[in-house]
């Protein structure tokens, strides 16, 4: 057996994790990359551009994410989003909660983080409301719900939920050819799609697009290569070193947010380690601010009134809970998850902006009645 430094390897991963989320929160902030917004956007003045820069995100890192499986690099089956079971339900109800407490709170886990960087303490308030939510729904009162309830309608599939190795089995092709077809096919619709119009082809639609594309699928780079150990010489098992699935992950904005409060509450206790997410929820805080304090955009912002803040208070619950019951976010699920072709994802995504776009109309009813 190969001698392996287990300490060695999580430095290395957890270092690279924590460069990767600060140059993303770095892009973010200073391309707006923004799904609530981008929904927002077409919804209130029918703007497409920030939607072609998050569909050009998409397509970059599905491409990156099946270009590395058909190398043989990593395996869709081996992420917590193309297991055999479908949990349909949860991904629908928990992509309709999150989505319309994105609204509400004034943006997704990940602009959660972006906007404390840039100073914004009502994002700080969303920050730790959400996480409690998170963890609730993990292991607590909520998660207790979630179990007994919606995680129990699902459908069992023969193999991963991945559209590679359900086309792999149906067509009698390996996973590896079915993986670059398929994401080539799907990957590039959607970046010829977001470029196929001038306001697609922008510098910073282009530089949101790909730059936070490529992070995404350099982050798979790192949990599923990187971090992999074929036997941990503990437990004599495969390994995906600093993960807290134990399996391997890239970005996502709510468990890892509820991971990182647990880290810092019980943080002299010596089990609780520093995991990819933990170290990407930091970066992304960190390359913000950086990127805010450069560009003299730095600036404190509270919360406006009452109803401001129980719009926040609100949303951030729906965004924890909601989360955790979808198994991710915008970025979660809808980048990191709909990467690897799990249906899902899709599923989730389509959820997600679903719950955006009726939390838009409700704001939308609001204000007119009140004219």
């Amino acid at each position: 057996m190969q001698n392996i430094d287990m300490g060695a390897v999580a430095s290395q991963v957890l270092w690279a994790a924590f460069g990767l989320s600060a140059l993303f929160g770095a892009i973010a902030q200073r391309t707006q990359f923004c799904t609530m917004g981008a929904v927002a956007d077409i919804v209130n003045i029918g703007d497409w551009s920030r939607m072609r820069m998050w569909v050009l995100a998409i397509g970059v890192a599905m491409l990156g994410f099946n270009a590395m499986v058909a190398a043989g690099w990593i395996d869709a089956g081996k992420t917590i989003y193309a297991a055999p079971r479908l949990t349909w339900l949860s991904a629908v109800v928990g992509g309709l909660m999150f989505g319309f407490g994105m609204v509400l709170a004034s943006g997704c886990g990940s602009k959660t983080l972006v906007r404390i960087g840039g100073g914004n303490l009502k994002s700080l308030v969303v920050f730790i409301v959400l996480g409690i939510a998170a963890f609730a729904t993990l292991r607590g009162i909520t998660a207790v719900a979630r179990v007994a309830t919606l995680d129990r309608v699902g459908v069992e599939l023969a193999g991963g939920q991945d559209l590679p190795t359900l086309a792999a089995a149906a067509f009698g092709l390996a996973k590896a050819q079915a993986a670059l077809a398929l994401g080539t096919l799907v990957g590039g619709a959607l970046i010829v799609w977001a470029l196929a119009r001038a306001e697609g082809r922008s510098a910073e639609v282009l530089l949101g697009g790909a730059g936070i594309g490529a992070v995404v699928a350099a982050m798979w780079w790192v949990s599923g290569r990187l971090g992999y150990v074929a036997e941990d010489p503990n437990t004599l098992q495969e390994a995906f070193v600093a993960t807290n699935s134990q399996r391997m992950e890239s970005l996502s904005f709510v468990a890892p947010i509820a991971y990182t409060i647990d880290w810092l509450i019980f943080f002299s206790d010596k089990s609780k380690l520093l995991t990819l997410g933990i170290a990407s929820t930091a970066g992304v805080i960190v390359g913000s601010a950086l990127w805010s304090l450069v560009s003299r955009s730095f600036r404190w912002e509270g919360f406006a009134n009452t109803e401001d803040t129980a719009n926040h208070l609100v949303g951030a619950v729906l965004m924890g809970v909601g989360g955790v019951t979808a198994l991710g976010c915008t970025v979660g699920q809808g980048l990191s998850g709909v990467s690897t072709l799990a249906i899902g994802s899709f599923i989730a995504l389509a959820s997600i902006v679903g719950g955006a776009v009726l939390a838009l109309r409700y704001q939308i009813w609001r204000i007119e009645r009140m004219v």
